[in-house]
């Protein structure tokens, strides 16, 4: 029998990162049990989670007696250790610059992430218009995807791989707001999020706000 999986993420199902490794499990066609975590009420801190989580943090991969949290690094040992659907490309330089975007996203554009968290594509939009931060964010964000990504291509690095769908996950905190996007911006953000292994998770049923 092979050792199971179990994914802890938060009960609200809105996190980018755990979305992130939910659709990359499902990608590898893994079967694996989710366990919501009520980060309101500060479970993560709790002594079950704490224990088991190595930064207290969702979303958390369980595989056996193996715990690993910060959903960049699940992704690559998710890649590394089960066979499927690559979710790196296979080209070293394409593969270390899917990495570099990866760790953009999670440590640049604050404004961008506070002003259009994720809940305004789960729960709906905000009625705030951006500030001049987040517009410069913004106008970053949409350079360096029109840098990354090649007229008329579907993915950024030919094959499809998991750092669209962090990026396309981005580029919709103001799509989905209702915020000017470039259209061939929009347009890519809409079919990565057409993708099967991205809706299951958009199709989650969510608790009230």
């Amino acid at each position: 029998m092979p050792d199971p999986l179990s994914l802890y993420v938060d009960a609200q199902f809105a996190s980018p990162y755990a979305m992130s490794v939910y659709v990359a499990l499902h990608e590898k066609q893994l079967d694996f049990h989710i366990s919501p975590v009520d980060l309101g009420a500060l479970e993560h801190r709790a002594a079950g989670f704490s224990q088991l989580s190595l930064t207290q943090r969702v979303p958390t991969l369980v595989h056996g007696d193996f715990a690993l949290s910060e959903s960049s690094a699940i992704t690559e040992y998710i890649d590394e250790t089960f066979p499927g659907t690559a979710l790196y490309p296979r080209e070293p330089q394409a593969r270390a610059r899917a990495r570099q975007l990866q760790a953009w996203l999670r440590s640049d554009l604050m404004p961008v992430r506070q002003e259009r968290p994720t809940e305004v594509i789960f729960y709906g939009p905000a009625s705030v218009p951006l500030s001049a931060a987040a517009h410069r964010a913004a106008k970053t964000l949409f350079q360096v995807t029109q840098s990354l990504l090649a007229d008329g291509a579907e993915n950024l690095f030919g094959e499809w791989s998991i750092a669209d769908v962090d990026l396309a996950l981005m580029l919709n905190r103001l799509v989905m707001n209702g915020d000017a996007v470039p259209q061939r911006l929009a347009s890519y953000a809409d079919r990565q999020w057409q993708r099967p292994s991205v809706q299951r998770w958009v199709a989650l049923e969510r608790p009230p706000r």
